[in-house]
């Protein structure tokens, strides 16, 4: 069999199989800050503030099967100084690790960045999540700060990590 993943802008029918990944990494932990999972209701509004001309949400999928989302995010909303920077986000159902998916869906929103007007990308993470440091190290991202034990997931505490990547301009 083989794995066709067809990576396309989310629409308000796949909104509850996105939540349902996030809701999984939420889960397990260590994959995001967040410590209670959302319902759908919760994430509309976030749902509905991404769009295909500047902000994208998109999906992977195989058929109608949804195998994990991206965003491209404005980073510090509003000030001007910083339009051209984006924080990217991207989520994968368990189920579908290590079959390419993030990678597709990377490398498809770092393809988009020229026509968004983006020149900057960056990533937000939680130190324990290799997987991540792996992927985005990869496509070219560089560690840029690092905060040290303030992410508190249980008993254990973590560093926040900004890694950053710098897009060739046309």
């Amino acid at each position: 069999m083989s794995f066709q993943i067809k990576v396309e802008p989310a629409e308000t029918s796949d909104l509850a199989e996105i939540v349902e990944i996030y809701n999984q990494a939420i889960s397990a932990g260590q994959n995001t800050a967040d410590t209670k999972t959302l319902s759908i209701e919760e994430r509309t509004e976030w749902f509905n503030s991404h769009n295909t001309e500047e902000y994208p949400l998109l999906v992977a999928k195989e058929g109608a099967v949804i195998l994990g989302y991206v965003t491209i995010s404005p980073y510090r909303y509003g000030r001007k100084a910083l339009r051209k920077t984006a924080e990217i986000s991207y989520y994968i159902h368990f189920e579908h690790h290590r079959k390419g998916v993030a990678s597709k869906l990377m490398n498809t929103a770092i393809e988009m960045c020229p026509s968004l007007k983006i020149h900057t990308l960056i990533a937000i993470l939680i130190s324990c999540n290799q997987g991540s440091i792996k992927l985005l190290e990869k496509n070219g991202f560089k560690e840029w700060g690092r905060m040290p034990e303030i992410v508190e997931l249980g008993n254990k505490s973590f560093d926040h990590l900004y890694y950053g990547l710098h897009l060739a301009q046309n």
